[in-house]
């Protein structure tokens, strides 16, 4: 108690380097916790962002991740209403979920037969109402109302496509979209000096032709959708474009094609019983996600053992999450390194000066009995105090600041992201990374208090009285 006291009050002897030192430490403390608000706002919306259109797990067909996108329709799920039967009604599982639905990846050719011009595209058949479902999780509090997928209260041939699709077949006027480059001079495209690599191909062209006999003509926005189905045959479906969004990473946003799923399943599967290459499965929370994959893993080896399934995460299934949230991570560990390094030396720095300054005084107290390690323990405790005083001063303040960000209208465009959100730092509601913080400095603090202690311990008395 002793030492305590003669710690407060020899921090109090020298208040304006007291001051400094305190305050350092609680813009570290406020440096650390807003920028660990900012990456934590950054992993929870990047998370929501791929749950809410992959789900938490994936049922699949054992190794449809490594090989499907070569030939989607060969690693199909037969029977997959069985399979979400069970898993929606099994008893652990059901308490867990709050979606479970169908999707069937295909690729192709979509051509504009009007226009002459065609491209490969990645076409998603996926349930409306499902998606929907998807985009209502909200597990961390995101303000806004997720808006319904495009295709909702769309006819069954309805489809949407990224505005790349778009761009390169001609459909940018008929869709209204301002953000497309206007194509060449339809003369210089009619000489044979556009790209080939965009024409139509003859084979694909009549098909389009016939499988539009005797159709209603929808010039403006319709195209055709060429793929192979299950047996290898082609097939080419008529598709009324509704909308193109633009999918925010180029590549995807180049080949992004989506329609109903039971039109995804007549084009590949025709009259066989359809398929579908995935069973998305959303949970109420993603901490959730080892006990459902555990029991989903169980059921596959008992229950749905007919089938060679298997289940994977959102993580596996989304490179880019666990890359985005290792690069934020590995910069927020830099900047706490950093951070830590400039509180020691300043502490240090402190606790020299205030040992030089105090050496009678040091000198006097190991003259009446005070053990060296009283000494090292009186200027280890002034660092502690400096250490949690300023954390706490700098959690209050991470506190006002983060309210006032959080609060001022600041919008930016996240990764994966198309239109912009309010910029948002997690302070509120996270007490684990304020104690880290409180802890970390602490510790920092009365490291950096132990050498200039050990030091002015080492003195020699009569040197320390001399210095008088």
């Amino acid at each position: 108690m002793m030492t305590l006291a003669l710690a407060i009050r020899n921090l109090e002897r020298n208040r304006r380097r007291s001051l400094t030192t305190l305050a350092a430490i609680v813009v570290g403390a406020v440096a650390i916790l807003l920028f660990g608000g900012y990456t934590r706002d950054i992993r929870y919306g990047l998370q929501m962002g791929f749950v809410r259109t992959s789900g938490h797990l994936q049922i699949q067909h054992k190794d449809y991740f490594l090989y499907g996108s070569g030939d989607p329709a060969a690693y199909g799920i037969a029977d997959y209403e069985h399979v979400m039967n069970v898993v929606r009604h099994d008893p652990v599982l059901a308490p867990m979920l709050t979606v479970v639905t169908p999707t069937l990846q295909l690729g192709g050719i979509a051509g504009n037969f009007d226009a002459g011009v065609s491209r490969t595209v990645l076409a998603t058949g996926s349930d409306v109402a499902g998606q929907n479902e998807l985009r209502r999780w909200n597990d961390f509090g995101f303000s806004g109302t997720p808006a319904p997928v495009a295709l909702t209260g769309t006819a069954p041939t309805a489809a949407v496509v990224g505005e790349g699709v778009a761009r390169v077949l001609q459909l940018c006027r008929p869709l209204g979209l301002r953000s497309c480059a206007a194509p060449e001079d339809p003369a210089t495209r009619s000489a044979g000096i556009a790209d080939a690599d965009n024409r139509l191909p003859a084979d694909l062209a009549a098909l389009s032709a016939e499988e539009s006999a005797g159709r209603p003509s929808h010039p403006d926005t319709r195209i055709e959708l060429l793929a192979a189905t299950a047996r290898g045959a082609p097939n080419v479906a008529t598709l009324t474009v509704v909308k193109a969004e633009n999918q925010a990473v180029k590549e995807l946003d180049d080949v992004y094609v989506a329609l109903h799923l039971a039109q995804a399943q007549r084009l590949i599967y025709g009259a066989d019983p359809p398929q579908v290459t995935a069973i998305i499965v959303q949970l109420h929370h993603t901490s959730q996600i080892p006990a459902a994959r555990a029991r989903i893993e169980r059921l596959l080896a008992t229950t749905l053992r007919s089938q060679p399934l298997e289940v994977q995460d959102f993580e596996t299934l989304n490179p880019y999450y666990g890359q985005t949230v290792g690069f934020f991570a590995a910069i927020f560990g830099f900047i706490s390194i950093l951070i830590g390094v400039i509180v020691l030396f300043t502490v240090g720095n402190t606790m020299s000066m205030a040992v030089v300054e105090r050496t009678p005084e040091i000198g006097t107290l190991r003259a009446m009995g005070l053990r060296r390690s009283g000494i090292r323990g009186m200027f280890m405790v002034e660092g502690m105090l400096l250490g949690v005083a300023g954390s706490l001063l700098g959690i209050v303040a991470s506190l006002a600041l983060a309210f006032v960000i959080n609060h001022g209208g600041i919008t930016w465009t996240p990764p994966g992201r198309t239109d912009a959100v309010p910029l948002a730092v997690r302070v509120w509601g996270a007490p684990a990374p304020m104690v880290d913080v409180m802890i970390a400095l602490t510790l920092v603090t009365m490291v950096s208090s132990w050498i200039p202690a050990r030091r002015g311990a080492r003195i020699n008395i009569v040197a320390a009285l001399r210095h008088a």
